[in-house]
């Protein structure tokens, strides 16, 4: 028998590399080797960092030959400053031990600053493009935006959930619904965790979720996905819409200046651009269609267009200085039936988008409360209310006004690193016609 007493080993960081002197161990990828005729370097390449190893046949034991991208090793060494590299040192390497050796080498240079590789060829061979210190750093600004939201809710009294993601019903309706033969009945991929945020209200007042969302949209564009992260939160006792927008124009500025705090290598590495949040301006809908036209565009009547977007965006920038716009008020015919209608005009409803850098990342509002309130639209929108007998249930017993929206993490990350294209925010994107790997 024996007993495992939880002992971990941690990985090694820099700083703990660099003190240990004589006595330094690392362990890592093969990511190069350039050989410079006397010496070698061997640029070694770990879970979170690269670092210049050099090979010397005057100290090193161990010779280099058999080496090649891709092996996993395990250097003995000596940390020894030089300024002129990357962290402020370099491993002398005494010597190594080859761990594992790939069956077969690159199909490219993953060792390049830039790939250079068209987005398909990118995201054909995802786990080993991701090797590339350039696109690793895209998810680990991407955890960093995910832990700043995380972080802002539990500061404010939000409660973390984690809700189903097969359901009887679609949150959103319409055709934009995966189906699922589940045992004996139909199911659906959820569309968003709305009812289960709303019911929540009823019990924690205030919650969040970071969760994959699953959209059946046809769609091949560079703003879609069929499956993405959303950033979710819901919150109760809020007097409008408005105490909504407030707490995501809080969170990103505090998200914002989280991403700056831990991601200085990655943020340096890709130019990023950081933005500063005072205060977002905003526009009701009817407003940002009246803009648009003296842009000389012809808006959309229902929505706004994608070119309306960056349109709208470059104008307040120009005029505002803002990377971001709230509209409000949208038409209330086109959105959801939870969305509560505007009591001065019920033509539109207390329903808001926020635009980033000319793309839409978050749609939000007041939801509906009132039990009766609640059926009565769902009958004026088709909808049979005995379908939502469990959503309506927390409307029946009480809810308190509340409302809340979802950020979509790949868009968000996207428009803050200037990326081109929605899949290179995604791990391992789902689109109409991609499902591996």
């Amino acid at each position: 028998m024996t007993f495992i007493d939880g002992s971990v080993e941690q990985p090694v960081d820099l700083q703990t590399l660099r003190q240990a002197g004589k006595n330094a161990r690392i362990k890592g990828f093969v990511h190069n080797i350039r050989d410079m005729g006397e010496f070698s370097f061997l640029i070694l390449r770990t879970g979170a960092y690269t670092l210049q190893c050099v090979y010397n046949p005057t100290y090193s034991k161990t010779p280099l030959d058999g080496l090649r991208e891709g092996t996993c090793i395990e250097v003995c060494g000596e940390a020894v400053d030089e300024p002129r590299a990357q962290n402020g040192f370099e491993l002398h390497i005494v010597d190594f031990t080859v761990i594992s050796s790939p069956a077969e080498e690159y199909p490219f240079a993953i060792n390049k600053k830039y790939l250079n590789l068209n987005i398909d060829t990118n995201l054909d061979h995802r786990p080993l493009t991701l090797r590339n210190p350039r696109q690793r750093a895209i998810f680990k600004i991407q955890e960093a935006v995910a832990d700043g939201f995380a972080d802002f809710m539990r500061q404010n009294g939000f409660t973390q959930m984690h809700t189903p993601k097969i359901v009887s019903a679609g949150a959103e309706g319409g055709a934009n619904i995966f189906h699922l033969d589940y045992f004996d009945t139909k199911a659906f991929l959820n569309q968003s965790p709305q009812f289960y945020k709303q019911m929540m209200v009823g019990v924690f007042e205030r919650v969040f979720e970071i969760a994959p969302v699953f959209r059946a949209e046809k769609h091949h564009t560079s703003r879609h996905l069929n499956e993405y992260v959303g950033l979710d939160f819901e919150m109760g006792f809020i007097s409008g819409m408005e105490d909504v927008m407030a707490m995501e124009t809080a969170m990103l500025r505090h998200l914002f200046a989280y991403v700056q705090a831990h991601c200085l290598e990655e943020l340096a590495m890709w130019k990023v651009d950081v933005p500063v949040v005072d205060k977002i301006p905003a526009f009701t809908f009817m407003q940002a269609r009246e803009i648009i036209e003296k842009l000389g565009r012809k808006p959309g009547k229902w929505d706004l267009e994608p070119d309306d977007e960056v349109a709208l965006c470059d104008h307040v920038k120009r005029e505002c200085d803002s990377d971001l716009v709230f509209i409000t008020h949208f038409p209330a015919a086109k959105r959801p039936f939870y969305a509560m209608d505007d009591p001065t005009d019920e033509r539109f409803a207390l329903s808001f988008d926020l635009l980033f850098r000319g793309l839409e990342i978050t749609t939000g509002g007041q939801r509906i409360h009132d039990y009766n309130e609640q059926v009565d639209k769902m009958r004026r929108m088709g909808l049979d209310p005995a379908d939502f007998a469990s959503y309506l249930m927390a409307h029946k017993y009480g809810l308190p006004p509340h409302g809340g929206l979802g950020i979509g993490l790949e868009r968000l990350v996207m428009k803050l690193m200037g990326l081109k294209n929605v899949r290179e925010a995604s791990l391992f994107p789902r689109d109409t016609g991609r499902l591996q790997p």
